[in-house]
């Protein structure tokens, strides 16, 4: 375990996220099997602070149950009428204990792919240079809609310059705020109460708080991130189908590099949460969803879809879709099966169009009825 724990991480979700045009909370739209806020509180979680605060508003019913179920320990806060992040901030701070000391996290429920390694270093450098507030960066070829970072002639950050209110020169910069921050507690809680609506939308920026901690003398940094993809939030569907096919892509690296063959990586579909042995061979069409578990040695496709389903070692299921299902060690099922939620292959069943084991249902071929139910027998007698 890190020995830079944080006292506390704050995830802003009470945005309404109008460009998603869904009845849905943008935060509970999801990718890889979870929801965006479900990732950015496993990011969090990681860092093992001693509290977790959800910020919601809008929606709150369905948001803040989502939180629960997710996360039982994390504290769910809700943002008053007041508009801004600085307001948010101080919203999440107000349901944790007082005085509230060491270092407070800041990001938010829209940036899926934000790790909790990320977030260490945040915390670790945050700490080591005994800053007052360490705000996490990135340059972008086209910083527009961004906040700026404007730095001082020593490299030490400033100020943060919101997009509206940029002048021609500060627009130019092209290093981005990403919005997430590592703050000292007591530093932190004292500027919020000093945060001023004078500004180009009127409300309480959290950005302000790094230029009133630089005028009382407090030192206030900046760590970058090369990987874009995790300073990246989620505001509409485009964005939510590239944030989902990135996350795939970096998923099937990981399992490849795992010893996991996977035949077609642009038609394979993998969950955060699969577990797959190695030596087993992913075929086009994939897609493992849920909690599945694949054992070694099996080959699994193609156009297949599993969800929540345990596979053990050296079967052999092609052209099927798996609800909660068990599969035994040297199966062969499919093509064209339906495993119903609770079928239970066992070791060496051999299960296909014209032959099934109770529970499983197939397709094409015409021939099964419900009185036609039995076990196929070893794979070998198939």
């Amino acid at each position: 375990m890190s020995q830079h724990r944080p006292s506390a991480v704050i995830v802003l979700a009470a945005g309404e996220g109008t460009r998603m045009k869904s009845a849905t909370p943008k935060v509970l739209h999801g990718i890889g099997g979870r929801s965006l806020l479900g990732h950015a509180m496993a990011a969090a979680r990681g860092l093992q602070p001693d509290h977790l605060c959800v910020v919601v508003r809008h929606c709150r019913e369905q948001v803040a149950s989502h939180v629960v179920q997710t996360d039982p320990l994390a504290v769910v806060a809700d943002q008053d009428e007041v508009k801004g992040t600085g307001r948010a901030v101080w919203c999440g701070l107000r349901p944790l204990p007082d005085p509230l000391r060491g270092t407070v996290v800041v990001t938010y429920g829209d940036v899926p792919l934000l790790t909790t390694r990320t977030l260490e270093d945040l915390v670790r450098t945050h700490e080591t240079d005994a800053n007052a507030v360490t705000v996490l960066t990135a340059h972008v070829a086209d910083p527009t809609g961004y906040g700026r970072v404007v730095r001082d002639l020593d490299g030490s950050v400033a100020r943060i310059v919101e997009h509206k209110d940029a002048d021609e020169i500060q627009r130019a910069i092209t290093e981005i705020n990403s919005g997430i921050y590592a703050f000292d507690a007591a530093v932190l809680r004292e500027a919020l109460g000093r945060l001023d609506p004078d500004n180009a939308q009127g409300e309480l920026y959290l950005t302000d708080v790094l230029a009133l901690a630089k005028a009382d003398g407090r030192p206030v940094k900046a760590m970058g991130t090369d990987d874009l993809w995790q300073v990246e939030g989620v505001n509409d569907r485009v964005q939510l189908a590239a944030m989902g096919r990135e996350l795939n892509t970096r998923i099937l690296r990981e399992w490849m590099r795992s010893g996991v063959t996977v035949v077609d990586p642009g038609t394979t579909w993998v969950d955060v949460e699969v577990e797959i042995e190695r030596d087993v061979i992913l075929l086009p069409g994939t897609q493992l969803c849920g909690c599945t578990r694949i054992g070694a040695r099996s080959t699994i496709g193609p156009d297949t879809t599993l969800t929540n389903c345990v596979v053990e070692a050296n079967a052999r299921i092609i052209r099927c879709h798996g609800v909660e299902a068990k599969i035994g060690a040297g199966a062969e099922v499919g093509p064209f099966v339906h495993l119903a939620a609770g079928a239970d292959l066992q070791p060496g069943d051999a299960i296909g169009p014209f032959r099934r084991a109770p529970g499983v249902a197939v397709w094409g071929g015409g021939a099964a009825t419900a009185d036609d139910d039995h076990r196929a027998g070893p794979a070998s007698r198939a």
